[in-house]
This record gives structure tokens, C-alpha cells and sequence, in this order.
């Protein structure tokens, strides 16, 4: 093999090389802006989910408070019954 041949042969190697290189450049960045894409969906992914839980909590307590309301009331209405049903409803 001439020298020339050599030296054609080695500006192959280091193109394809360079073409490589650039190929593995290309999918590491597009690696990169897929996992930021993935980490920024899943950031407001959890942010909205934290909204949601807020939302109900609150709606909860809100539930909570109304039947313990409506226990209060019951109890009250049953105190009242078994008065009025003893005499114990009337003042003197």
C-alpha cells in the first residue's frame, strides 16, 4: 500500500470518526432536552396534584363540619324528645 493510499485510507477513518462523534453529540443532546421535557411534565404534574390534594382537604373539613353538625342537631333532638317525652320540657 503507497503512502498515498495510507493517508487516503486514515482521512476515511478519521471522517467517519468525526461523523460519529457527531452522531453521538446529536443524541446525547437530544437525551438531554427528552429528560428535561420528562422532568418539567412531571414537575407540573405535581404541582397540579398538590392543588388537587388542597382542594380536597378542604373540601373534606367542609364535609367533616357539616356532619358534625347534623350529628349535633340529632343529639340535641333526641335530648329534647326523651325531655319533653319525661315531663322534663316544661319549666315551673
Amino acid at each position: 500500500m503507497s503512502s498515498a493510499d495510507r493517508s487516503f485510507s486514515a482521512g476515511q477513518s478519521q471522517e467517519r470518526v468525526d461523523q460519529s462523534a457527531d452522531l453521538a453529540k446529536s443524541s446525547a443532546s437530544a437525551a438531554q432536552n427528552s429528560a428535561s421535557a420528562a422532568m418539567d411534565k412531571a414537575s407540573k404534574a405535581v404541582d397540579s396534584s398538590g392543588g388537587q390534594a388542597q382542594q380536597h382537604r378542604e373540601e373534606a373539613a367542609g364535609f367533616l363540619q357539616q356532619t358534625g353538625e347534623q350529628v349535633k342537631n340529632m343529639a340535641q333532638g333526641a335530648v329534647d324528645s326523651v325531655k319533653h317525652t319525661l315531663g322534663m320540657d316544661k319549666r315551673n
